[in-house]
């Protein structure tokens, strides 16, 4: 019987924090993970290039199997998802279906603040895009939101230097930048998949009284309630438990970083996208 399973895609490695959650909830299904790493990072990239590298990618999850993607990446999401979901996906395959981390973090961000003053932590990408306030103000028009670009901590992370004092400094000195935007701000959200592996160095240079908010839980949550919502899909599922790992770069560099982000040993395979 052929394998149907939930794709998974990143940039890189960080959308492994996304997926340890959703497996952790939901360890009955099939899954495939890509990293695109021979093109990362994406998070300086320009739009049309972040679009054209998640559509190949979306493109070789469906040819896999794959009836559900999720866009594990903050910049694929806020630079490819709007698109591929109104443009792409009714030629492409119109029962697939292609879902991000934006919206499932939007839908629920008002829980995590009292004082509806909340900053966003992400890449230029990301930031530039404006993906979070035009979809958190859609649910909570009240919040005002403070965005932060952190160019300089996915290559600290991917370089194995996020636990050097180095990585203290360039933490210190965006969180002095978010809170010279607005010193009231009581909920972070890392808005970047890398970003929960540093999670105590940002709390550390914040208000005690500050939440620090990774995705990959509540995107677990997200799918979860997704695919109650929608049996029809949920049925497509196959369900053996099996995991695949895929990146576009080295499968021993993959695989020394990717545990690190999965919180197990990963052992992926090489892709080559034409």
């Amino acid at each position: 019987m052929q394998a149907h399973p939930i794709g998974i895609f990143d940039s890189g490695y960080g959308g492994l924090t996304v997926f340890r959650s959703i497996k952790q909830k939901l360890p009955q299904y099939d899954y495939l993970y890509l990293g695109d790493n021979g093109r990362a990072p994406y998070g300086n990239r320009s739009f049309e290039t972040v679009y054209q590298y998640t559509l190949e990618c979306v493109k070789w999850f469906f040819e896999n199997g794959c009836p559900l993607v999720i866009i594990a990446c903050n910049t694929a999401s806020a630079k490819a998802l709007r698109t591929i979901q109104q443009n792409d996906l009714p030629k492409l395959a119109p029962d697939n279906r292609v879902l991000g981390v934006i919206r499932p973090t939007a839908e629920v961000i008002g829980q995590y603040t009292e004082n509806r003053k909340v900053a966003v932590l992400g890449t230029k990408g990301t930031v530039a895009s404006d993906s979070y306030p035009i979809e958190i103000h859609k649910f909570f028009p009240d919040i005002e939101i403070f965005q932060q670009a952190c160019p300089l901590w996915v290559p600290l992370i991917e370089n194995n230097e996020h636990n050097t004092p180095g990585a203290d400094y360039f933490v210190e000195k965006y969180m002095q930048q978010l809170l010279a935007q607005n010193n009231e701000v009581d909920a972070v959200l890392l808005a970047c998949t890398h970003y929960p592996l540093i999670a105590d160095k940002i709390k550390k240079h914040l208000p005690e009284n500050v939440s620090v908010i990774g995705q990959g839980s509540i995107v677990a949550d997200s799918l979860t309630d997704y695919l109650h919502r929608h049996p029809e899909m949920e049925q497509r599922i196959t369900r053996n438990g099996s995991m695949r790992f895929f990146t576009t770069d080295d499968t021993n560099d993959f695989d020394n970083h990717g545990s690190l982000f999965f919180g197990q040993p990963v052992q992926s395979e090489h892709l080559h996208l034409q």
